[in-house]
C-alpha cells in the first residue's frame, strides 16, 4: 500500500489514493496502526483521497484512535497540494467533499508546485444545538445571549466557552499565559464534558492584539496536535465576537502561522502552507 506523509503547520496525516473504487478493509484498526509513533508511520491521523459525485473529490479522515472525524483544516489542504501534484485535478480552483460539506479551495502556485492554499471554510455555525452543545434546563444560566458564551466547572476552575462549529465542534477558551497553560490538564476533561455529545475540540487562545493570536489546541480523538485550521477559524469567530480582533487574523500555532480572515459574507477563509514529507509502502493485510 503506498502512502503519502503530510503535514500542515505540523498537524501530520497519513494520505491514501483510494481513487478508482480502492478501499482499505478495516479502516479504523489501519488508522489506529499507521498513527502509532512507535509501531506505525506515526501521525495525528488518517486521510482518504476518495471519488465524489458531486466534487471534484471526497476527504475522509480518521483521528488517531480511529475515530472518523466531519473536516480537518489542515488535512484539506494537504489533500489539495497531493491531488494536484499527482494529477488528479489538473485546474488550480477545485472543490472537495466532506463530512462537513463541500470546500472551495484555490492553489497558489510557484514553478507548478503548490507553495499554499486557500479555503473557503464556509460559514461558522453559533447555534448550540447545530454544534451540537446540549444545554439542560437547570443549566440554562451559564448561556450568554449575546456572546453565546457558556460557563463550566473544570477541576474546580470557572471557565467560559464561545462554542462554534466549522463542520466539526469546538469550544473556544481565553487565555492570559498560554505558553504555561496546562491544556493537556483542561482539554482533555472538556473534550468530554456531557454538554458536548459528539466530544469537542477545544481551543486555548491567548490575544496579542486586533490582527494577532496565539492558540494550543486540545482535537477530540488525537490530543494536543501543533495545529488545528478548523480550531484556528473557530478561534477568530470567538476573538471577533468578543471584540478583541479584527476580522482578519493572523493565528499563530505550534507548528506555525494560518492566515484567517472572517468576511462580509460570512464566510471564513484560511491560508497556510501544505508539505508532503516522504512516501512509502505500507506491508500488511489490511489494503
Amino acid at each position: 500500500m503506498m502512502f503519502f506523509k503530510m503535514q500542515g503547520l505540523g498537524n501530520d496525516y497519513i494520505y491514501l489514493d483510494c481513487t478508482k473504487g480502492r478501499q482499505p478493509k478495516e479502516i479504523k484498526k489501519l488508522a489506529i496502526e499507521l498513527s502509532n509513533r512507535h509501531f506505525g508511520v506515526g501521525s495525528d491521523g488518517l486521510i482518504l483521497i476518495c471519488d465524489s459525485q458531486i466534487a471534484d473529490l471526497k476527504m475522509r479522515m480518521f483521528n488517531s484512535d480511529g475515530s472518523e472525524a466531519q473536516m480537518c483544516g489542515n488535512g484539506i489542504r494537504c489533500v489539495a497540494k497531493l491531488v494536484y501534484e499527482l494529477g488528479l485535478v489538473k485546474k488550480e480552483k477545485i472543490a472537495i467533499e466532506t463530512l462537513a460539506g463541500i470546500k472551495k479551495l484555490k492553489l497558489n502556485l510557484v514553478h507548478g508546485k503548490v507553495k499554499n492554499v486557500e479555503v473557503d471554510m464556509g460559514e461558522p455555525i453559533l447555534e448550540l444545538e447545530k454544534i451540537p452543545v446540549i444545554i439542560n434546563d437547570n443549566k440554562k444560566e451559564i448561556f450568554n445571549d449575546k456572546t453565546k458564551e457558556i460557563s463550566l466547572y473544570v477541576k474546580n476552575k470557572k471557565m467560559s466557552f464561545i462554542c462554534v462549529s466549522m463542520g466539526n465542534p469546538h469550544a473556544v477558551t481565553f487565555v492570559k499565559n498560554i505558553k504555561e497553560f496546562p491544556v493537556e490538564k483542561y482539554g482533555s476533561i472538556i473534550e468530554k464534558n456531557e454538554i458536548f455529545p459528539e466530544k469537542t475540540n477545544v481551543e486555548f487562545v491567548e490575544i496579542i492584539n486586533k490582527e494577532n493570536i496565539k492558540m494550543r489546541v486540545w482535537e477530540r480523538g488525537a490530543g494536543e496536535t501543533l495545529a488545528c485550521g478548523t480550531g484556528a477559524c473557530a478561534s477568530v469567530v470567538a476573538s471577533t465576537l468578543k471584540k478583541y480582533t479584527n476580522n482578519k487574523v493572523d493565528v499563530e500555532l505550534l507548528g506555525g502561522n494560518l492566515k484567517i480572515e472572517w468576511n462580509e459574507n460570512n464566510h471564513i477563509y484560511m491560508t497556510g502552507p501544505a508539505v508532503t514529507v516522504f512516501k512509502g509502502e505500507w506491508i500488511n493485510d489490511l489494503y
